[in-house]
């Protein structure tokens, strides 16, 4: 069976575009693949964070990932740093992958910003743990949005690299799995912006632990335009915060977003407003609810980790020692 890896950064509150862009995906993979998914925490450090809220939000988003759907029994849940095998293995990518590819990573330069001679070495070099991420389990797929995109094409560079360099055919070249709507959600606030937990502004993002009253009033104070809604999705265009609704709207409802805009056609934002909240409340309270319930029970959450943990290494430690081997280490 095909397998499948995937990560999430365990950093602030789990959102709309978190469930829509990853954990609803991730859901209707598990029927289909063998599906390994982890709380990338190695990741998370490459800016500092306070270690409780880290360890805190590492169980948080464990949570998330059952309350949207994913069944730990099913699939391989853990986190990162449980596996040492991805940083031994990152390694040795860091020795393959070349400086050029690293330099060509547009993500680095948006995190680092101006000041990036104060970036951590690991914010520069976690494209290798990424790919190392991956090909510790020899996955064949990775599920992306458009902006990770960069980051696999890097994975399949360094599987290339490694098998040509060592006459192997060892590491597959992983294949992306792109879904269709609304896997970008857009900011409440600007629809030029993704959706994001580093927003300063709550009423950007609906968390998904948000509840009925918090999404209504997120709903109504997001920014729209005075123009009625179009029958034709094409005319949406230069109107990004009303695109971006009809696509929410969409992707909850599992509709395509032609549906959607011939359904609401000459509608005023004030009534499809009210039928988008009604349809988040009946979609996102469950998990709400749920993900609110787990999150008390802290020992079940590290329960489902270490089962999980030790599933990934029974993976990973095989393939890592085959590397080793490869590579020329000596193992006495």
């Amino acid at each position: 069976m095909d397998r499948i890896f995937s990560g999430i950064q365990p950093t602030g509150d789990l959102h709309l575009g978190n469930y829509l862009g990853a954990l609803r995906n991730w859901v209707a993979l598990q029927h289909k693949y063998e599906c390994i998914y982890c709380m990338v925490d190695m990741h998370a450090i490459t800016v500092w964070q306070d270690p409780k809220e880290l360890a805190a939000s590492t169980r948080e988003v464990t949570a998330g990932l059952i309350a949207a759907g994913l069944d730990p029994d099913h699939n391989v849940l853990f986190n990162q740093s449980a596996i040492p095998a991805h940083a031994e293995l990152a390694w040795v990518f860091n020795c393959v992958a070349r400086l050029g590819w690293l330099n060509r990573m547009t993500q680095f330069k948006e995190k680092a910003g101006k000041n990036k001679e104060n970036a951590s070495v690991g914010l520069y070099a976690y494209p290798n743990l990424m790919a190392a991420d991956i090909l510790v389990y020899k996955a064949t797929h990775v599920p992306v949005g458009e902006d990770q995109k960069q980051h696999l094409e890097l994975t399949r560079d360094i599987a290339q690299k490694f098998n040509n360099d060592y006459n192997q055919n060892f590491f597959p070249l992983t294949e992306p799995l792109i879904f269709g709507e609304a896997t970008r959600v857009m900011s409440l606030r600007d629809g030029n912006n993704k959706m994001s937990k580093s927003d300063p502004s709550e009423n950007s993002r609906i968390n998904m632990t948000d509840g009925p009253d918090d999404i209504s009033r997120k709903i109504r104070k997001a920014k729209t335009d005075p123009e009625p809604l179009p029958g034709d999705r094409k005319a949406l265009e230069g109107r990004p915060e009303a695109a971006n609704l009809i696509d929410i709207y969409a992707a909850l409802s599992d509709q395509s977003t032609a549906d959607v805009c011939s359904k609401f056609e000459g509608a005023q934002f004030s009534t499809f407003k009210e039928e988008l909240t009604e349809l988040a409340i009946s979609v996102l309270g469950p998990v709400g609810e749920e993900m609110a319930r787990l999150v008390k029970d802290p020992g079940y959450l590290d329960s489902v980790l270490r089962t999980g943990a030790e599933r990934a290494k029974a993976i990973a430690n095989p393939i890592l020692d085959d590397v080793y081997d490869i590579v020329g280490f000596l193992r006495p």
